[in-house]
């Protein structure tokens, strides 16, 4: 009777919830390749009435093309609110098109985009999202929450990026509203979650580890620190010596390094907002960079990790690079 219980608690448990571990293929590997370098955008979403696209997301949509063009990228990283500002009701709406085929059309930008969901997706149906991965070519959501695994080529050394659902975690927020998350839609689906990520950062033997998201742990601007995060995840980033963690949702670009731990806050690929509000909310002295300017015209992260280190760069859509960060890899004690 007792196995015929466990049997039905994980029968009723959503598959799209589970991913199974196995290491991504890099589309071009070459005798000389020694590093994996990858793109990190957030809150790109556009719009919902036409033209469905902002002047910030064409003009970091074009940049981001030029810097995967002229440096490389492997891959982009999608930190959610890819569809503004309820998502999207089917895997066949036409904003998959109209905000996303039809913005990153570079050849440059043809590669894997591995996405996770954002409050504003939340708003709508994250299934649908999930569900056009079979329908595009680049468009990687294999569930809410999964990980990814590369070996960095010709190391021996390899990277873990753990993609979280913030939203499942920690609520929605509506963003007209109120500016927190007020606790999770349903507690059991947040805990699996919460488990399933401290056994995966248990477990990982990783030489670089990032988390990424799409509520910041530590924010300067408008919506600040997530108190949820502060208190659920944190922790764990700190215990595990994860390298980063990775997030959009406050629409500018921030670093923040904190207990030996990088945060990257990349949110400007749709909308900017200089906001500082929170400023003295985050640990004295963690601020290492931040810009919302209008005059960037938007921006995003480049991030390459080699056999023993990860450089991290931010970038403004009017064509440079504003700050660079080097990051070391993890030490096993």
């Amino acid at each position: 009777m007792a196995l015929t219980l466990v049997s039905i608690l994980f029968a009723a448990i959503p598959v799209t919830y589970c991913y199974p571990i196995d290491f991504q293929d890099l589309k071009e590997t070459s005798t000389n390749r020694t590093s994996i370098k990858f793109l990190a955008l957030g809150d790109w979403g556009g719009v919902p009435y036409p033209p469905y696209i902002t002047a910030v997301q064409k003009a970091t949509a074009q940049e981001l093309s030029k810097v995967a063009e002229q440096i490389g990228a492997d891959f982009v990283l999608a930190l959610g609110d890819n569809f503004y500002y309820k998502g999207v009701d089917s895997v066949d709406s036409p904003r998959f098109q109209e905000t996303f085929e039809s913005v990153y059309t570079a050849k440059s930008l043809k590669i894997p985009w591995y996405v996770l969901a954002g409050n504003h997706d939340h708003s709508g149906n994250v299934k649908a999202q999930i569900e056009y991965s079979h329908k595009s070519d680049r468009w990687t959501f294999p569930s809410y929450y999964y990980e990814l695994n590369f070996h960095i080529p010709n190391t021996g050394k390899t990277l873990s990026i753990i993609m979280l659902d913030t939203i499942m975690l920690c609520g929605n927020s509506d963003d007209f509203v109120d500016q927190k998350p007020r606790g999770p839609l349903h507690a059991g689906n947040a805990n699996r979650q919460l488990t399933w990520l401290q056994q995966r950062l248990a477990r990982s033997k990783a030489d670089f580890l990032l988390v990424a998201g799409h509520y910041p742990v530590w924010s300067v601007s408008e919506h600040g620190p997530t108190e949820c995060l502060l208190q659920r995840l944190q922790p764990l980033l700190i215990k595990y010596n994860a390298t980063a963690y990775l997030c959009g949702h406050d629409h500018n670009l921030q670093y923040i390094e904190e207990s030996g731990v990088g945060y990257v806050v990349s949110g400007a690929g749709n909308f900017l907002d200089p906001d500082i509000r929170h400023w003295n909310r985050v640990p004295k002295g963690s601020v290492k960079f931040f810009t919302g300017q209008a005059s960037t015209l938007g921006g995003f992260v480049h991030a390459e990790v080699t056999k023993n280190k990860m450089i991290v760069t931010f970038f403004q859509a009017k064509g440079t690079s504003l700050y660079r960060r080097v990051l070391s890899q993890r030490v096993f004690e």
